[in-house]
């Protein structure tokens, strides 16, 4: 079974409306394919939703990708998670039939992190994203200030957050405005949890995106949309578990 197939991800699928985006909802450490379901069914009720679970494991709790240590990535495994999701979310499309062009990421800490890095990596996979507790999961060295052109973007940060600090969000902004993404930044007096306020501010920011949202079709995975070469980047409410 290869890791990228469907069988390769323990998934949820649910259907929904037609007319509304699909939702990819990508958990924090230690959750699961459930965790971030009632999230996602407040952010859009009607919406389909595509909920995989990490395949990596850290003390028995899952994860999208592994890490070092606090806050620095294995970025080798980061990248080719990266692509394993990506042929994922192409093998569900098909076998699903959900419009693989109108797909929005949810992710939560370490599911936002690689929700940036399939941005970075595969820009042609997702059509917007809703980015919770995101920490920078590389820093680029290509340059590609289209690579990203229209794609709407919801960074959620707390200001107290010491995991996903501050300056962390500001630099991810920064990254993918680069890349011509349009670049939301919503802050909370918070820390790592979620508030409810900003549940609510993306629910409100992605109403108002819906009808718009509409991304090529992802190319073939052997024809690379960014660099791979990165460094290291040292990067709880209701369905939210984890840490980046």
């Amino acid at each position: 079974m290869s890791p990228a197939s469907v069988e390769g991800f323990v998934h949820r699928f649910v259907p929904g409306a037609a007319e509304s985006p699909t939702l990819l909802l990508l958990h924090g450490t230690g959750g699961d394919e459930n965790d971030l379901i009632p999230l996602g069914r407040i952010i859009d009720p009607a919406a389909p939703v595509l909920s995989p679970r990490g395949q990596v494991l850290e003390h028995g709790m899952p994860r999208f990708f592994r890490r070092i240590s606090e806050g620095v990535f294995d970025i080798p495994d980061l990248e080719r998670r990266t692509r394993y999701l990506a042929e994922f979310i192409a093998a569900a499309a098909t076998r699903y039939g959900f419009d693989p062009a109108r797909l929005v990421a949810v992710g939560y800490s370490n599911g936002a992190n690689i929700a940036g890095s399939l941005l970075l990596l595969e820009p042609r996979v997702l059509a917007g994203a809703i980015l919770m507790r995101a920490m920078v999961p590389f820093e680029p060295r290509d340059h590609a200030p289209d690579a990203l052109a229209g794609v709407p973007v919801l960074i959620a940060a707390g200001r107290l957050d010491p995991i996903a600090r501050p300056e962390q969000a500001e630099r991810l902004a920064g990254i993918l405005r680069g890349r011509g993404a349009e670049v939301s930044l919503h802050w909370e007096q918070a820390g790592h949890g979620l508030e409810q306020a900003e549940v609510e501010a993306a629910r409100e920011w992605l109403k108002a995106r819906a009808g718009g949202l509409n991304r090529p079709s992802a190319p073939p995975f052997n024809e690379p949309s960014a660099s791979p070469e990165a460094s290291s980047s040292s990067t709880r409410s209701p369905g939210t578990k984890g840490a980046p």
